[in-house]
């Protein structure tokens, strides 16, 4: 399989400083991304989502591909640092900055969450894209044994039908 390469655009020169967009270990899925403020930037639980400047923007220019934004594990889990709309998606032909909408989901009354300069707060991940043309039909050509079940039709346990 041949590694695709993405064109890197610095918008914000003191990544070169913190570290460029990579891998953090040989086996990471995702790169991390900074925060590229001025300043500290508090966030207080439950309040509106925040849009964090990344200082990169990308060229991916290929359509089976698109890159993820997500939470960083251990923000997330230890400080409740999430993203705004859960999974960020970064089209291959989206050329501007990219921003990471930070959202403090822990509940009213907790410990607000400093984010300063610098700090590595989510990660894109790059994955293939199938994009698929749609044929209009009035019946399927096959049925399936799941058949015309609704939301959750398979049960939680295994034992429902």
């Amino acid at each position: 399989m041949q590694t695709p390469e993405i064109e890197l655009k610095i918008l914000d020169e003191r990544l070169h400083i913190w570290g460029l967009p990579r891998y953090q270990t040989e086996m990471s899925a995702g790169i991390d991304l900074y925060a590229c403020i001025d300043d500290p930037l508090t966030l207080q639980p439950q309040a509106p989502a925040v849009l964090v400047r990344s200082g990169i923007a990308l060229l991916m220019n290929d359509p089976h591909m698109v890159g993820f934004l997500l939470a960083r594990s251990g923000l997330g889990h230890k400080k409740g640092l999430i993203l705004g709309q859960s999974v960020g998606t970064i089209d291959a032909d989206y050329t501007n900055e990219i921003f990471i909408s930070a959202w403090l989901r822990t509940p009213p009354g907790s410990e607000n969450l400093v984010i300063n300069p610098g700090d590595r707060i989510a990660q894109m991940v790059f994955v293939p894209i199938l994009r698929p043309t749609f044929k209009v039909v009035s019946e399927f050509s096959a049925s399936t044994e799941r058949g015309l079940g609704g939301f959750g039709s398979t049960g939680v346990t295994g034992k429902e039908g």
